[in-house]
């Protein structure tokens, strides 16, 4: 890959603060994909009832900006933006109240653009050169993305090992299964995961079973100290 050495944005290092601080209480950040606002409310409280108290809604639906913007108004409820992958992405996020902003993989572009808002900034990075890259930008934790297919646990082990200090945020292929095994390695923040919102669930309006399912996933972390 070819990039010259970047600079991080004077707001870089309250940002990653401010992210050290949202996911040391959040171990598991569920990732949300809604088709309407008030979908987006309805899931919001069901979490919140089961003990998680963050949402990563998606930008995958036309429905992305508007739900942020309704979930945040929830008391206690920390909503962030995810597969954010350009700079009006990042606009329309921060304008609806997104407190951190989730990328499926890394853009400078992105990352800069979150840190002059004063915002975190999560990119994913399954490799070591574009863990520099992040590294360069005053990121320190980053988003492993897709987790299971890249090697999960045995590769974030690996990786730290080259990076020590950096944190990780595996999604993609965690769930309650192998939530324990994530949560068990220092170096993971948290987890991300759509295993207690996933859409069919959402569609159907089961709002009792989220909560059910976040309690579950609250009581996995407890067991490993989270």
């Amino acid at each position: 890959m070819t990039r010259t050495t970047e600079t991080p944005g004077p707001n870089a290092a309250t940002a990653s603060s401010s992210l050290t601080a949202l996911l040391a209480a959040n171990p598991v950040v569920p990732v949300v994909v809604v088709d309407s606002a008030q979908d987006g409310v309805n899931v919001g409280r069901a979490l919140l009832a089961g003990g998680i108290t963050t949402a990563e809604v998606t930008f995958r639906t036309a429905a992305g900006a508007d739900a942020i913007r309704a979930m945040q108004e929830i008391e206690g409820l920390t909503v962030g933006a995810g597969t954010v992958i350009n700079i009006a992405q990042v606009e329309a996020a921060v304008a609806a109240g997104a407190k951190y902003i989730v990328s499926p993989g890394f853009s400078a572009e992105v990352v800069r653009a979150a840190q002059a808002a004063g915002v975190p900034s999560l990119p994913a990075c399954a490799d070591a050169s574009w863990i520099m890259a992040a590294l360069e930008l005053g990121i320190d934790t980053v988003k492993f993305f897709p987790a299971s297919i890249n090697g999960g646990v045995a590769a974030i082990k690996a990786l730290s090992a080259a990076f020590p200090g950096l944190g990780f945020v595996p999604t993609g292929g965690v769930n309650a299964g192998n939530l324990a095994e994530y949560l068990s390695v220092d170096v993971i923040r948290a987890c991300g995961g759509s295993w207690m919102v996933k859409q069919d669930l959402v569609a159907a309006g089961d709002w009792e079973q989220i909560t059910r399912l976040s309690t579950a996933a609250r009581e996995i972390a407890k067991e490993c100290g989270r």
